[in-house]
């Protein structure tokens, strides 16, 4: 099993769900030196206690800053809080989490759905990436290693099959998610458009499907629960390297297609290699 053995790693929406167990299962590993900058909407809150009882039993290894990704001022204000703590080390990980859902079609969806969901779910990792990206530079300089992983210098948007334009049309009757479907297509074209920008800096960029978990966003109804696709999700974050820069897996390591084409270069999902020249009617089965 590949560890994650980053140092320094911010992880959004962290309060709740699969934000929530990807802290506890990182605060509990063997890794020395290990800091996890946990960031949420409401650190006060009543929906953030379970994120304070953790820190409270970690508290060299866990710090609680607050971040609303639907707030721009938020976003600025936390990277300059991280950046103060980080010092010269720079940031090794930066795990994109925070979401919201909304359903709908296109004949029910209201308009301030679509911009709140676009707004949390697009617009907000596309500036929290922004504003972290710095401390990200600093983290892979440091390392003084060649290549890309996730122990030197990487993103992590966390993304669903429901942004996947070859799978989700099979599903859409069964899971009426447009606002949320079409920000998550959104923020797939930004995790390749990321990767293109970020390569000469050796960062890895890629986004990650968890899988259908039974969390608050997930449903009852979902199969997984977050521990299993937390493990998972870790094991493959471990093991990335270069190859699947740019791309979109799932939290067992299989490729997500991102388009109704074959890819016939890479097989990386969504990445920045791939070439489609050939159409194809073949359906990936997976959850949104």
């Amino acid at each position: 099993m590949a560890e994650v053995k980053a140092c320094n790693i911010l992880i959004t929406g962290a309060n709740r769900g699969l934000g929530l167990e990807t802290v506890k299962q990182l605060s509990q590993d063997s890794c020395p030196k290990r800091h996890i900058f946990a960031t949420c909407r409401d650190p006060d809150g009543p929906k953030s206690e379970a994120l304070r009882e953790l820190a409270k039993k970690h508290p060299s290894v866990i710090t609680i800053i607050r971040l609303d990704a639907d707030d721009p001022c938020s976003i600025k204000e936390s990277a300059k809080k991280v950046g103060s703590l980080l010092g010269n080390s720079g940031l090794n990980l930066l795990l994109n989490n925070a979401a919201i859902l909304a359903k709908g079609t296109i004949q029910t969806s209201s308009v301030e759905d679509l911009k709140n969901t676009f707004n949390t779910n697009v617009i907000g990792p596309l500036l929290i990436i922004k504003e972290y990206l710095p401390y990200l530079q600093t983290a892979a300089k440091a390392s003084g290693t060649p290549g890309m992983s996730c122990n030197k210098a990487a993103v992590i948007n966390i993304s669903t099959v429901g942004g996947s334009i070859s799978t989700m049309p099979s599903f859409y009757g069964q899971f009426p998610l447009l606002p949320y479907c079409v920000s998550k297509a959104g923020l797939n074209m930004l995790t390749v458009l990321a990767a293109e920008e970020v390569k000469a800096d050796q960062i890895l960029c890629m986004a990650l499907h968890p899988g259908w978990v039974r969390t608050e966003l997930g449903g009852e109804k979902a199969p997984l629960e977050p521990k299993e696709s937390v493990e998972g999700m870790l094991r493959v974050i471990g093991s990335l390297t270069e190859k699947e820069h740019g791309g979109f897996l799932d939290y067992t390591g299989k490729t997500i297609p991102c388009m109704m084409q074959h890819n016939t270069s890479v097989q990386n999902g969504c990445g920045v290699h791939s070439v489609y020249i050939k159409s194809t009617s073949k359906k990936q089965a997976g959850r949104p």
